[in-house]
């Protein structure tokens, strides 16, 4: 089994999708510990509503394009759309950050994501979640990594969240 991490965001009935999301997961994968869900200001996004994020930790015996197809089709299944613009509302965003200490590129997928060290919605959830772990690539904890990161206009805070399957 391996350590698999993945964003989970949402601005569109995002309580309704993060619990589904968080419901799916919980239901196909073992060992599924989430961080809390902060509410975070849109990164790049022209004209947007906030978004809920968090990340979600578990193990699974699946390969990378396994799981990336299962993220996708949660995600269709929640009614996001292949082909959308990029920075457009989503009712749903799963994203793998991790899958063990994979990293380059694996069934299309690139890991790390990018993301963990450039976006506060997915780096303060993932040091609070996994603070002593090391970033695959950097090879610094993400706790290391949060308390040097700089978050500009990326503002977020958490949020009372209430999830238990």
């Amino acid at each position: 089994m391996t350590r698999v991490s993945v964003s989970i965001g949402s601005n569109i009935e995002r309580e309704h999708h993060i619990t589904a999301c968080l419901e799916a997961l919980d239901a196909t994968f073992d060992n599924l510990v989430v961080s809390r869900v902060f509410e975070s200001v849109p990164v790049g996004f022209i004209d947007g509503r906030n978004f809920y994020n968090l990340v979600a930790v578990f193990d699974s015996d699946w390969s990378v394009g396994e799981l990336q197809a299962w993220c996708k089709r949660i995600e269709r299944e929640h009614g996001r759309r292949p082909g959308t613009p990029k920075f457009s509302p989503r009712t749903l965003d799963i994203d793998l950050l991790t899958v063990g200490s994979l990293t380059g590129e694996h069934d299309g997928v690139t890991l790390p994501r990018d993301e963990i060290l450039h976006h506060a919605f997915v780096l303060l959830p993932l040091a609070e979640l996994l603070p002593d772990t090391l970033h695959p690539v950097a090879g610094r904890s993400y706790a290391e990594l949060w308390a040097e990161f700089e978050a500009g206009d990326q503002r977020l805070w958490p949020i009372e969240f209430l999830w238990r399957s």
